[in-house]
């Protein structure tokens, strides 16, 4: 069970029989109290997380650091992708990496032996990262101005969405061996990607997946999204991935220079405002 974002395992599911898609007409709306304090608990929490968020984005574009959020569900290619890119780009643009996962450090360890600084954030029953998360994990990476952050966030289609950390651009991976549906049954992730990658091409002629049907039903859920079929295994496709992460990083060193006349602090510049009333979270740097 989640404790923060309201992924209550008492909630009742809502089950759609094949005949009777939709409520039937005789059958009262039940609204009680309870329902009501967990919206307003959820509203409550959200904006919070924005606050904290909206102080992380400013901090971050005054560094001209490009933070870049990927979400996917669990096995997408999510680490694969980020030490590929990290032995590739690591050179001319230096990569550090906030990597959540509700327990263990595999993957950090993964990202660690690419040669990226990482700092592993275990979210215990909590099923995704959030804005004093990554705060928190920010805090224990050693920053430069003008550095490239990746976050992994949990494996998760649902809630992450729901959680802005002050990143400056979404990435949702999927992948072939998923099948194209994911967008349709998965909307309001897919609707919050700046760009969506269609990982493991190179199994394409072993599984039974329609890349334009995939792409039709990413357009669907977000119009403005690009699109991009990779391989982070052969490497294929993903110049067009680096070419998209230097664009992004033109629009953040835009943004530095527009806050150089400004001096902003790390946000919550006192750890201890960061960490009131939070969500247990275990953070280690490797």
């Amino acid at each position: 069970m989640c404790v923060t974002c309201g992924c209550d395992g008492d909630a009742q599911p809502r089950i759609i029989g094949p005949v009777d898609p939709v409520r039937r007409d005789n059958e009262p709306v039940r609204r009680d109290r309870d329902d009501i304090r967990l919206v307003t608990l959820e509203e409550r929490i959200l904006a919070k997380n924005d606050t904290l968020a909206a102080s992380n984005r400013h901090w971050l574009a005054h560094q001209g650091i490009l933070a870049v959020n990927i979400m996917s569900s669990p096995g997408a290619g999510k680490t694969t992708l980020l030490e590929r890119t990290i032995r590739e780009l690591n050179v001319e643009w230096p990569i550090a990496v906030v990597e959540g996962d509700q327990e263990g450090v595999l993957d950090a360890d993964r990202i660690r032996a690419s040669g990226a600084p990482v700092v592993q954030v275990n979210t215990g029953d909590g099923c995704h990262l959030d804005a004093e998360m990554f705060d928190r994990g920010l805090r224990a990476l050693p920053l430069t101005p003008g550095q490239l952050i990746f976050v992994e966030n949990v494996g998760n289609l649902v809630c992450p969405a729901l959680f802005d950390l002050g990143e400056g651009a979404r990435v949702v991976v999927t992948a072939v061996t998923e099948g194209e549906d994911k967008p349709a049954k998965y909307p309001r992730m897919f609707a919050s990607a700046d760009l969506v990658l269609i990982n493991k091409c190179d199994l394409l002629p072993h599984v039974d997946f329609d890349v334009a049907a995939c792409e039709r039903r990413i357009r669907l859920a977000s119009p403005r999204a690009e699109v991009m079929t990779v391989s982070a295994r052969t490497g294929e496709g993903l110049s067009a991935w680096y070419g998209w992460l230097r664009h992004q990083r033109g629009h953040r060193e835009a943004e530095a220079s527009a806050c150089s006349t400004h001096h902003h602090h790390h946000p919550s510049a006192d750890p201890a405002d960061a960490l009131s009333g939070s969500a247990p979270v275990e953070s280690s740097a490797l």
